[in-house]
């Protein structure tokens, strides 16, 4: 290239004009807050609180475990599963049974079977007599049907036995014990006998008349295989009516005396409940 031409074109080179740089857009520059600088002196001049490089789940887990390692530490066995819960529970046990002991204790002054040391007089019979006792027991739990175990009753054939009663009394004393006892249905010849002011009897509702009472809802007699007895249903007690001929079942019927017969009534605390109805059902 000549001398010319290369000054011509420098000469038209600044003649252009020359394109700007591109703008470079700068970021603001970040500053630490003041709560910032203090925790990073902290964690500069105190490095042990700083964490331990773990995961947010990975250092509750630590804690935790050194939690634990510092409680186990303080317990008096060192041990990390103490066993205070149970040796707390044994203590209260043994406390329980002593109390048990000693009321059964004062308790056989009235009764001797009630002894803790007494044994159980089933242990002394024969197999034929055990065998005998277990088969009066099934009888009597089919007849009261009060709940009592068939074990139970066979107890309490065998104590009577030992007190030299033969298995017929026995048999008969036990089944009458568990007739009056509370919350069984109790045959109407025994409402009498019973010794609580409340009962339950079932039946069939014999023959029902006018009553000349307004307090009165109905009034009738109610039978079954062992007797008769009046029953008044008083109408403030707001229980179900009952019709001539239908069984039921009167749960907490109060017990009422007139000229030496004995008598239920139907008050705010009585039910009536209708099997004949329940198993049309």
């Amino acid at each position: 290239m000549s001398i010319e031409n290369s000054i011509q074109y420098e000469v038209s080179h600044d003649e252009y004009p020359v394109e700007d740089e591109a703008v470079v857009e700068e970021e603001p520059e970040l500053q630490r807050s003041v709560t910032q600088e203090i925790q990073a002196k902290v964690d500069t001049n105190h490095f042990e609180a700083a964490g331990r490089g773990l995961t947010l789940e990975a250092e509750e887990r630590m804690a935790a475990r050194e939690a634990e390692i510092e409680r186990t530490s303080s317990r008096w066995d060192k041990r990390q599963d103490s066993n205070r819960e149970s040796r707390t529970r044994g203590i209260v046990e043994r406390g329980n049974e002593a109390r048990r002991r000693r009321f059964s204790k004062r308790a056989a002054s009235v009764d001797q079977w009630e002894d803790p040391d007494r044994v159980d007089p089933r242990a002394e019979m024969t197999r034929e007599e055990l065998a005998g006792v277990n088969r009066q027991a099934e009888r009597i739990q089919e007849r009261v049907r009060t709940g009592t175990t068939t074990a139970a009753l066979s107890k309490k054939v065998a104590r009577r036995m030992a007190d030299g009663a033969d298995i017929v009394d026995a048999s008969v004393s036990v089944t009458e014990e568990e007739w009056l006892a509370p919350g069984t249905i109790v045959p109407i010849e025994k409402i009498g006998e019973a010794n609580r002011s409340e009962v339950d009897i079932a039946g069939r509702v014999k023959i029902l008349w006018e009553s000349s009472s307004p307090a009165i809802s109905q009034v009738g007699l109610i039978e079954d295989e062992t007797g008769v007895t009046k029953f008044t249903a008083w109408r403030a007690s707001k229980v179900p009516m009952v019709k001539e001929g239908e069984r039921v079942r009167f749960r907490s019927v109060a017990k009422s005396w007139y000229e030496g017969r004995v008598s239920v009534a139907l008050t705010g605390w009585s039910r009536v409940e209708f099997p004949e109805r329940s198993e049309r059902l």
